[in-house]
């Protein structure tokens, strides 16, 4: 039996090494990639973000936990750790908080590291989701390395964000700064048992609205006045995902139940409007450019002699050439 197949009929050490595989970048793994790709397209990929220290990890644990025992579905993470400084391998760290789903048949996690990636997500990020789908997992979780503001990728690749926010982390709106709210389908307020969570309940609330076309109530000489973005109909206001607010104690499992629930009105929304099939399509763009610059590069460096390439530097570091230039003399010098 082949890797592919030992993998369509559910072997999960063939799963693992495969995985192995693709993080090494082996034409092994790229050619299982190449069988499994038919196979993938049905998987609900669920991307986790936030800065560090507001929960993701005990989130994204309720969340599967939730998902196997409520509806029994398979369920599959992918956990972008930091990476060692010493090994450049994952750290590990979300696999301790999610020993809870250890021993389920019904539940595989893989942590990666980030290797120096930015965005949240390693290069091999998509991949794994692909074989996980491929596999026959019904939910993908992706977690992000928890890096900050940065993390914006993510909403490439899920098909539902969930951006995770915590009382007490100073400035509320400071992850708007990088538009990490406009990715976000679903806000979540995790330990919401501390204090201050009104407040940053309310200062979410706010910055969302001023970026959304909602209908607002407001008082005027007594009378309350509907008002509304003129500009959009009844029909788009329908068709538009209003960002839901949602507070949680994952330690404790408060609130997963409702998340969960959202989570699958959102999947709704995306299949009722067609929006679904467009969020595929720019994951695959997103993934196939991706490719094409790292096969771009790769075909730089095997052609470009490193002799060349450091005197070209050393003209740049010695403020003889632009880096503009620099590029030019260095795609002559490779077609030559």
């Amino acid at each position: 039996m082949s890797v592919v197949e030992s993998i369509l009929s559910g072997d999960r050490l063939a799963l693992s090494r495969l995985l192995t595989q693709i993080e090494n970048n082996t034409p092994q793994g790229l050619a299982a990639l190449d069988e499994l790709f038919p196979h993938s397209g049905k998987a609900h990929l669920i991307g986790v973000t936030g800065a560090p220290g507001t929960g993701k990890s005990s989130l994204v644990n309720q969340l599967a936990l939730h998902y196997r025992k409520q509806t029994g579905k398979s369920v599959a993470i992918v956990a972008v750790d930091p990476s060692s400084p010493f090994s450049g391998g994952a750290v590990l760290g979300d696999r301790v908080r999610m020993k809870d789903l250890g021993g389920d048949p019904g539940v595989f996690i893989r942590s990666m590291a980030a290797r120096g990636s930015l965005g949240g997500l390693a290069e091999t990020t998509a991949s794994f989701a692909q074989v996980f789908d491929a596999a026959g997992y019904q939910i993908v979780i992706i977690e992000t390395v928890g890096a900050g503001q940065g993390e914006v990728d993510i909403a490439r690749l899920a098909h539902t964000t969930i951006v995770v926010e915590a009382p007490g982390f100073g400035d509320d709106i400071q992850a708007i700064k990088a538009g990490i709210l406009e990715i976000a389908d679903i806000l979540v307020i995790n330990k919401a048992d501390l204090p201050g969570v009104e407040h940053t309940e309310k200062a979410l609330k706010m910055m969302l609205e001023l970026g959304h076309p909602v209908e607002h109530e407001m008082i005027h000489h007594g009378q309350k006045m509907e008002i509304q973005a003129p500009t959009v109909d009844k029909s788009v206001r329908e068709d538009f995902w209003i960002t839901p607010v949602l507070k949680t104690v994952a330690i404790e499992g408060t609130g997963i139940p409702e998340l969960a629930e959202e989570i699958d009105r959102h999947a709704d929304k995306l299949r009722s409007t067609g929006e679904w099939a467009g969020r595929e399509r720019l994951r695959l763009t997103v993934e196939v450019e991706n490719r094409i610059q790292e096969s771009l590069w790769s075909d730089f460096q095997k052609r470009l002699s490193d002799e060349t390439y450091r005197k070209v530097l050393q003209k740049v570091f010695d403020r003889g050439l632009s880096p503009w230039a620099a590029v030019k003399e260095l795609m002559n010098g490779r077609r030559r």
